[in-house]
Order: structure tokens, then sequence, then C-alpha cells
């Protein structure tokens, strides 16, 4: 028997039009190595989300030695840490460690270190587990702790250790960031442990974060030609349906010159929409930077002020240098016409004209091979990829829904409302969302799937202002009084 009513109720509908979901934008996900053993817990070969510059060093460590003597990638990921929340303020980045001390790491035999006020200083690397001093027990005789420097054997009151000693025999294993390889930065699946491991694990950044990350980068590795084009196949389907950008450096050391840089770009195949190839590397004092460090920062900078949208350029913006140089320290001078060479090749470089030290170019490494707009501008082309991921996030909790005319009715009117704010705050110059009956054939609409177009238009960078000047003779008669 039917409910039997009498009196007034009421009782709510879903709204029709849904409210977007916004992906972020300019969120850093880097690949790459940290004094993880500094802390208790360090994190190896999983996604940890930094927030805050604290928060990142608790969980990976942090060590100014950001490459060898060589100036071969060290403790990568602290660079990345230094550049995002101490230079630039930009929060959060994602950070995987692959520095891992259980394979990553070497013997080193016991041998005489000295005694200053008590302490013996050892090197940052040694693992503190690993540390044997002979014929003495670390708690009762001594202790260790890591501070900035390296760890540090601190002898205890009361032990047996004499307060005279001025010398104590000590061994460990250290960890060996040498040790990795391109291999580890790439990474897999293994399937001895059942783990992702490397840039295979940007495909679980969202599930455990929910957050898209649309930056990729490896400082030190990325200019490895393989290690570029793994960085460019994930960004075109970051979990299979979200899309990015990743930057990549070009290798100073076979670069050295800016005309140079064409060649080597042929060479090493770096020509991907989703890739931004970058020359040469930077410095602030005595810190030098690989430019995809800096670079994301930047972006990430630059679409915080611009409310997280991705539409404006990081092009002739400040950067947070005070000189170009190459890997071996030498200074690079550009003048704008060497600078714009670059950009015609489709490099991101930095140039030293008015305003300071500026990022300079607005193309992506796609430049001059692929001419569609949407991918070689890098606004335009983030543009559509953060509309893209934004769509995705809106209107993932359709899927499985009853497909209605409605239901299609109600997706285009969410998405036109959300572009046509988009296009009064000057983000797109217009966009506009379109069910079409000849996308949509018969057997698809029984099948579920529903297609729906959309069409937007980012506004360019002004890449070129330019004045013509001329003689009006006109202003000559009107100063004499000359009639025409």
């Amino acid at each position: 028997m039917a409910e039997f009513k009498h009196g007034v109720s009421a009782r709510q509908a879903e709204t029709s039009l849904t409210v977007p979901n916004v992906a972020g934008s300019g969120i850093t996900f880097v690949v790459g190595t940290s004094p993880a053993h500094m802390v208790e817990g360090g994190k190896v070969q999983e996604p940890v989300f930094g927030d805050s510059y604290n928060q990142a060093v608790r969980q990976l460590g942090y060590s100014d030695m950001w490459t060898d003597e060589n100036g071969n990638p060290y403790y990568s990921l602290c660079e990345v840490m230094f550049t995002h929340y101490r230079l630039y303020g930009v929060q959060p980045v994602i950070f995987v460690n692959v520095l891992d001390p259980e394979k990553h790491g070497r013997t080193v035999d016991a041998q005489t270190y000295q005694v200053v006020d008590g302490r013996v200083r050892l090197p940052l690397e040694a693992l503190i587990d690993t540390v044997e001093v002979s014929n003495y027990q670390r708690g009762g005789d001594y202790e260790l702790f890591y501070d900035n420097n390296g760890l540090v054997l601190e002898i205890l009151e009361g032990g047996s250790i004499s307060p005279t000693t001025t010398a104590l025999s000590v061994g460990y294993v250290a960890v060996d960031p040498s040790q990795v390889t391109k291999n580890d930065i790439i990474g897999g699946f293994d399937i001895v442990t059942k783990q992702y491991t490397g840039f295979e694990l940007i495909d679980s950044v969202f599930s455990k974060f929910n957050v898209v990350t649309d930056i990729v980068i490896c400082p030190g590795w990325s200019h490895d030609p393989e290690v570029a084009a793994i960085m460019d196949a994930k960004c075109q389907a970051i979990n299979g349906i979200f899309t990015g950008k990743c930057i990549i450096d070009a290798d100073t050391n076979e670069v050295r010159h800016f005309a140079d840089t064409v060649a080597w770009k042929r060479q090493n195949n770096i020509f991907g929409k989703m890739q931004i190839l970058c020359w040469p590397k930077l410095a602030l004092g005595d810190r030098v930077f690989n430019f995809s460090s800096q670079l994301a920062a930047h972006i990430g900078q630059n679409d915080t002020r611009n409310g997280s949208i991705p539409s404006d350029s990081p092009s002739n913006r400040t950067m947070q240098i005070n000189t170009a140089v190459l890997a071996d320290g030498t200074e690079v001078w550009l003048e704008l016409n060497q600078a714009n060479m670059l950009n015609s090749n489709g490099v991101v470089t930095v140039m030293n004209f008015i305003g300071g030290y500026v990022c300079w170019g607005n193309w992506t490494a796609c430049f001059p091979a692929n001419t569609d707009v949407k991918d070689f501008f890098i606004n335009v082309s983030r543009m559509f990829g953060w509309v893209g991921n934004s769509l995705i996030l809106s209107f993932w909790n359709r899927i499985d829904r009853r497909m209605t005319a409605r239901f299609a009715d109600s997706i285009v009117d969410s998405g036109n409302i959300w572009l046509n704010g988009l296009s009064a705050a000057e983000h797109l110059l217009g966009g506009r969302l379109e069910f079409r009956p000849e996308d949509n054939t018969l057997v698809d609409i029984m099948s579920g799937t529903i297609r729906i177009r959309v069409f937007m238009t980012p506004p360019s960078p002004a890449r070129e202002i330019e004045f013509i000047q001329e003689y009006d003779v006109s202003y000559v008669m009107a100063a004499f009084g000359i009639a025409a």
C-alpha cells in the first residue's frame, strides 16, 4: 500500500549544476636523492607531500651538498627544497627520494678520527646504526646524532672513554649517492616487492594526497635523453587521465655556447609538446641551480599570483638569481638576439636586460616543428591541460549515473558557467561546451559513451610590441602657420 500523507512536506533534489572542482596549478613533482637517513623514518621510494620546508626536511633530511665536487647530482632534492620554499615561497611539492641506504651503500673501514671538545665528527653519509667504535658501546660510552654538517659522535660522561682521549677508531657503512643510476630515477615495478619506484610513483600521488601535480622535474638527470623521454610520457597521462609539463635541462657540459643548443636538442630528441627545454644553469651567490628547479618554482609562484590559474606566461618575470653559468662555473651573458635565437628554437633561457634577470621564452620544446598555438605557447598549452584536468575532477562523480538528455545538458550548463567566469576574468578570451549529435552516435550512447566538445581560447602572450614611427609634416605647418 502506498504511503498515506496528510499535511505539508518538503524534500531536496540534487542540484543540476555542478560546482567546479578546480585542479591545482604549478604543483611540482620531483624525483631525485636526499639524505633521508638523517631523520627517523626517512622516506625512500615513496611520494612525500611537502607543504613546507620543515615538513619536507623532517621526512627527507637536508644538506647543502646538492652536487659532488665534479658537479654530479648528490642530494638533488635539497636543491628543490631550497628553491621552492626559501627563494620562491611555493608549496606544496611532491618528492620521491630514490637514494636507498640498503642498496646504495659502501663499507668504510675503521680509521682514526680526532676527538675535539668531547666529540668526533663523521661524514653526513655515515649511517647511524652501522657505526662501530673499537671497544666501546653506544648508549653507555657515546651517543650519535646528525646535525646540519654531518654525524656527530659525542662522548658521554661516566662511560669507559677517558676524558683525555684524543682519537677514536671508528668504522661504519656510508650511503653513497654516486651509486644512484638513471634506472633508479626512471624506476618501474619490482616483481619481488610488488612496489613501484622512481617516476612510476607519479600515478599514486592523486590517490594519496588528492593533488594533481602538473610540473615534473628531475634536476641533474633530465638532460639524459632516456629520462627526458620518460618524463614526457608521464606528463601525457598522469594517472592515465591528467596532463602536465616536464622541464628539461640541456647539458651545460656539452652545450657551452648558446648556438649549440639546437644541435643538442635535435641529437637528444627533445621535441615534445609536454617538454620545456632550458639552458644554461643559474646561480645566486655561491649556489648553482639547475634551470629546471628554478623555473618550476618560478612557474608555481607566477600561477599563485594569478589565482592558481596558469593563463599568464612565466617569461619576462624576475628570477631569484644574479648570474647564469655553465657546469664549470663559467658565466654566460646573452644578448637579446642570442636569447631570441634560443626562443626561436623552442628553448627557454634567462636574460639580464631591462628589469634585471628574467626568464625569457614562451615556447615549449615542440616549437618550431609544431606550429599549433595550443601546443607551442607555454601558457596556452598549460591552460588547455589545466582546464582538461579541472573538467575531469568536476565531473568524475557523474560517471555511472543515468545518462539522459538532461544529464548531458547539466554538464554543458555547468561547464559553460565556469568557462564564462574564466572569460570574464580574462583568463580566457572565450570558451564554451557543446553537445553535438554528430559526435555522439547511437551506438556510443547505447554503450554509455558521451562526448562533449570544449572550445576555448586562452590569451597568447604579447611576444612583440611594435611601435611604427612616422614624421608628420602637419605639425610643422601648424607650428609656422603654413597653409596646406
